[in-house]
């Protein structure tokens, strides 16, 4: 299977397009399982992260976007794994960006992480700033705020504001989100890095 998915993402790649990756099955194998023990579960992911750099292998780092998230399913999320759990086997993908969900209310406090994890030189993170599984519109001050608040533990260069993961659970295309809410929750996104690039910046633009 990796080296079919190689032959799609070089043809991805040789097109000029930016290569993402949307990996739930990395938080599925170290999620709680009553039938695993985490070291199992952590040699499975182990595992996984190997068949996915052998896929990568040669590839451009600096044009690949590795996403991780927690499924799309809209339930309570109460036996998550936590983030820190994830975080080592993420860095691990050869992939020059990490996106990841932030903004779920079950892991928005995570942002901790990185106090005392390193961001390795010339990768970026991509915290997801709007909730994928709610109707509500973020803020773009409170987008901002979080922004900022990445910025300043990895530094602001290595920040971009992205989503939780898609809104539609379904290749079907039935999103429980509407898409016009859905294109809301993007503007206020892109108006939360307006307003956090002229606080990180310094700029009136």
């Amino acid at each position: 299977m990796g080296e079919a998915l190689r032959e799609e993402y070089r043809a991805i790649l040789d097109a000029g397009l930016v290569l993402q990756i949307d990996d739930p099955m990395l938080v599925e194998l170290l999620n709680e399982n009553p039938a695993q023990d985490l070291p199992t579960r952590r040699k499975a992911a182990e595992h996984h992260v190997e068949v996915l750099n052998h896929t990568l292998r040669g590839l451009p780092a600096e044009r690949i976007r590795l996403h991780v998230c927690y499924g799309l399913n809209h339930g309570p999320r109460v036996h998550d794994v936590a983030f820190r759990e994830v975080v080592p086997f993420m860095l691990k993908v050869n992939a020059g960006a990490y996106s990841f969900e932030a903004a779920n209310p079950r892991h928005m406090h995570e942002w901790r992480i990185w106090e005392d994890v390193g961001l390795p030189d010339g990768k970026l993170l991509i915290p997801g700033l709007l909730g994928h599984a709610i109707s509500y519109v973020e803020h773009p001050e409170l987008i901002a705020d979080q922004i900022e608040t990445y910025a300043r533990l990895v530094g602001r260069e290595n920040v971009i504001g992205g989503a939780d993961c898609g809104f539609s659970s379904r290749a079907t295309y039935k999103p429980e989100v509407h898409p016009r809410i859905v294109w809301t929750k993007f503007a206020a996104l892109a108006e939360g890095a307006r307003i956090a690039s002229r606080r990180l910046w310094n700029s009136s633009s």
